[in-house]
């Protein structure tokens, strides 16, 4: 039986105002429900380790989701972040820091994180996906047309790999590139399919 054909009698909430996400997602098969809008202060401990932070932050989303789920909800909670030589790269701030953020990136290597928390009534479970992306040498005319023509300033590192920069500037990639993109749907699928078999049966 297929992933979407196990889940038809749960409801999955994906708690994300990523439009990248919602596409992922939807892209699979799952129906889902989109969650409201809801508050949650995406800081933080200082001496986390910069591959920790995304599952860090998408754990926090969830605990954060004010509403009770149901016996037979999974909300789904996520967060991306970029490191470079060890430094969290979130979303910029504006442009100056977006420019700053992609002249960082030009000529080097960086690591993606996607964290991904999955939660139901009684259980929650957190994992990351991992991918290394390589940026050729980008000219401060190519950086400052991203900037100016496409919006870099709700993405982590300042870039989104399926956008004009991703064609023109990325040399290699190793790992998901959809977990690029903000969600790493094949381990999400995989994670989901065992996260419903470790459910208690009386929600089968």
């Amino acid at each position: 039986m297929l992933l979407h054909e196990k889940l038809k009698d749960f409801r999955v909430i994906l708690a994300s105002a990523s439009p990248r996400r919602r596409e992922l997602l939807s892209a699979t098969g799952i129906e889902y429900t989109l969650a409201s809008k809801f508050e949650c202060e995406e800081r933080y401990p200082a001496s986390l380790d910069g591959l920790e932070v995304a599952s860090y932050l998408s754990a926090l989303k969830s605990r954060s989701y004010p509403n009770a789920l149901n016996y037979n909800d999974i909300l789904i909670t996520a967060d991306t972040v970029v490191v470079l030589d060890g430094k969290v790269l979130g979303k910029p701030q504006d442009e100056a820091e977006a420019r700053a953020m992609l002249a960082n990136l030009s000529g080097s290597e960086h690591i993606v994180v996607t964290g991904v928390t999955l939660r139901s009534a009684e259980r929650l479970h957190t994992f990351s996906s991992e991918s290394v992306v390589r940026f050729a040498e980008l000219t401060a005319e190519q950086i400052e047309y991203y900037v100016q023509n496409f919006r870099p300033m709700d993405k982590a590192g300042a870039y989104g790999i399926q956008e004009w920069i991703g064609y023109v500037g990325i040399e290699g990639i190793e790992g998901s590139f959809y977990n690029v993109m903000g969600l790493p749907v094949q381990r999400l699928c995989r994670e989901l399919e065992c996260f419903i078999e470790m459910l208690p049966s009386c929600y089968m």
